[in-house]
């Protein structure tokens, strides 16, 4: 198995050098932006104030997320609003739709805030959101990046029931930091929504930000629990403060050392693997989709 270098050591006062990014413009990126705001729909790459946004967008593409724009959860490391939101829009399955389609796009990845206040966790809301897009964009892979439910089988059920093509959930950090980044979750439970999908058939995919306060070692364990289930997509991306009163970085990961990170997953058996200090958990899905199986054929899963 691969073995890690020695850490490199950059101050965290100031961005390092890997991590400028252009500011986002440019025609296509204008485009999308109007489209979205016609329709009244909300992104994770506004909300969660992605990196990619430029890139992404400036490729028409871009991550939608449903049941509104307020987060009922306060992870300490997401940029989402949190608060009390409003009720789902029965129109908003069909505007998704709608977008997709204008988009052009073989391949949509669709995301959402946690609702802990509904009592199937926006599952149904979800369902509906899959269908239409189908419906609408029927040669169109899906990849839905689905909240924990709050650990109901029952919930996640009713999602892969309408047959996503990739199902998406990230643990975000290691075990041990759990409580203090995401206080609502559970990894364990983060691990049974993995599984269960896997289980159903489904190609599965999850996330881990580095650099928020793990281990290497840690870092090596989650991963090993994580293979066990087994995932087959894995995305590993620098942790990025959105604000003062969010979780501190600890360290900035260089990309000599993602890299060792993204030999040691294919050694312990993801399929395909996404490691870089701008990687997030949408960037270019289609690509680590194919990768791991999905093929641009308009069947839905599960998958064998």
């Amino acid at each position: 198995m691969a073995v890690l270098s020695e850490e490199v050591s950059v101050s965290v006062k100031r961005k390092p050098p890997w991590l400028r990014v252009r500011a986002p413009g440019g025609a296509t990126y204008l485009q999308l932006k109007k489209t979205l705001s016609l329709l009244k729909l909300h992104t994770v790459c506004e909300s969660a104030c992605c990196p990619n946004i430029g890139e992404c967008w400036g490729k028409g593409a871009a991550t939608i997320m449903i049941l509104g724009e307020t987060c009922t959860r306060s992870c300490r490391f997401c940029a989402v609003a949190t608060g009390k939101p409003a009720p789902p829009d029965p129109n908003e399955p069909l505007r998704v739709a709608v977008a997709l389609r204008a988009m052009g796009l073989r391949y949509a990845v669709i995301t959402s805030v946690a609702r802990d206040d509904l009592p199937d966790g926006g599952a149904a809301h979800w369902a509906r959101t899959i269908r239409e897009v189908r419906r609408v964009n029927p040669a169109m892979g899906i990849e839905v990046l689905v909240p924990d439910f709050r650990g109901r089988p029952e919930a996640l059920e009713t999602v892969l029931a309408a047959c996503p093509d990739v199902v998406a959930h990230n643990v975000e950090t290691v075990p041990r930091l759990q409580r203090a980044i995401r206080p609502q979750a559970r990894f364990n439970r983060s691990l049974q929504v993995l599984r269960q999908a896997r289980e159903a058939g489904f190609l599965t995919k999850t996330g881990l930000m580095l650099g928020i306060g793990e281990t290497q070692e840690e870092i090596r364990q989650c991963l090993e629990e994580l293979a066990a289930i087994p995932v087959d997509i894995l995305t590993l991306g620098q942790y990025l403060q959105p604000s003062p009163s969010h979780r501190p970085i600890h360290r900035w990961v260089p990309p000599s050392e993602f890299e060792q990170w993204r030999a040691i997953a294919f050694e312990l058996g993801f399929r395909s693997v996404a490691a870089g200090p701008l990687v997030r958990s949408s960037y270019r899905a289609e690509e680590h989709a194919q990768a791991a199986g999905w093929k641009a054929s308009g069947r839905s899963g599960p998958y064998p």
